[in-house]
């Protein structure tokens, strides 16, 4: 991992699990945080999509802690969104910043005078597998990191939540789904790939209604990697939706790139 302000660290971390891991149409549908063991997984995953947050913008700020067993910090951010298009985050003092758009990843950390400014190609040519942009949203709002319409599932009807695991096994990941019944958001959702033990696992503790809209309020991101372990906790505060907003970002003049590489990232 690259050796910098935890901020930093924070985001490559956040951006590199990513990398790391690439018919009961009469059943009626319960809305009351119960969970029906009848329902098919072809309904789940549709319910889980239908309740998609639709929103335009949003704003607000993020409470973090970061522990790799070395370092162990808390700190917050600003952020602000536009839905598919933009994700913006910055430290008090703009000490450090982000800025996140389908074709590009930057941040600029002015303790260091360093600066990174490159695009999900370049990341995932680095490390073998895709990533995009709407994967890293799609943590941040509850909703599943892979398109579930892909595979056909298993479900296992538990007291709290429906579990979806893929009938048939991937060649290179195995993937669990955890949906709470109320909403149908996820609860857990768990990317391992075994040959290279490696895990991503991401819990959403718990969600809030604001404005109308299901939004998580705490997640808990669990990646481990050959033995090393990184937890991170993200809190939702003051979000507010649907504003005129702007993403200021401009790297400023004199500071040194950072030029991943990847033993950068292992």
């Amino acid at each position: 991992m690259i050796k910098q302000y935890a901020p930093i660290k924070f985001l490559s971390y956040f951006v590199v699990i990513f990398l790391l891991l690439v018919s009961c149409k009469s059943t009626k549908i319960p809305s009351d945080g119960v969970v029906n063991s009848k329902l098919a997984a072809k309904v789940i995953v549709k319910e889980h999509y239908k309740n998609a947050l639709q929103f335009k913008t949003a704003r607000g700020k993020l409470k973090i802690n970061y522990n790799d067993g070395k370092t162990n910090q808390g700190f917050s951010l600003s952020f602000r969104m536009e839905k598919d298009k933009a994700i913006w985050m910055s430290a008090t003092l703009d000490l450090v910043k982000i800025y996140i758009t389908p074709g590009r990843i930057a941040f600029y950390n002015r303790l260091q005078n360093e600066y990174f400014d490159g695009d999900f190609t370049f990341l995932s040519e680095l490390l073998g597998t895709d990533l995009d942009f709407q994967q890293v949203q799609n943590l941040l709002l509850g909703q599943s990191l892979l398109d579930l319409n892909n595979d056909a599932y298993t479900v296992k009807a538990d007291k709290n939540v429906y579990e979806l695991k893929p009938k048939k096994a991937g060649k290179l990941f195995e993937m669990l789904f955890q949906l709470e019944p109320k909403h149908f958001k996820m609860a857990k959702q768990e990317l391992s790939q075994p040959s290279k033990n490696r895990v991503l696992q991401i819990n959403y503790k718990n969600y809030q209604q604001i404005e109308n809209r299901i939004l998580p309020r705490e997640i808990f991101i669990l990646a481990e990697d050959a033995g090393r372990k990184s937890m991170i906790d993200i809190e939702y505060r003051n979000v507010v939706f649907d504003q005129r907003l702007k993403f200021p970002f401009k790297i400023p003049k004199g500071f040194r790139e950072i030029v991943l590489k990847k033993d950068d990232i292992k």
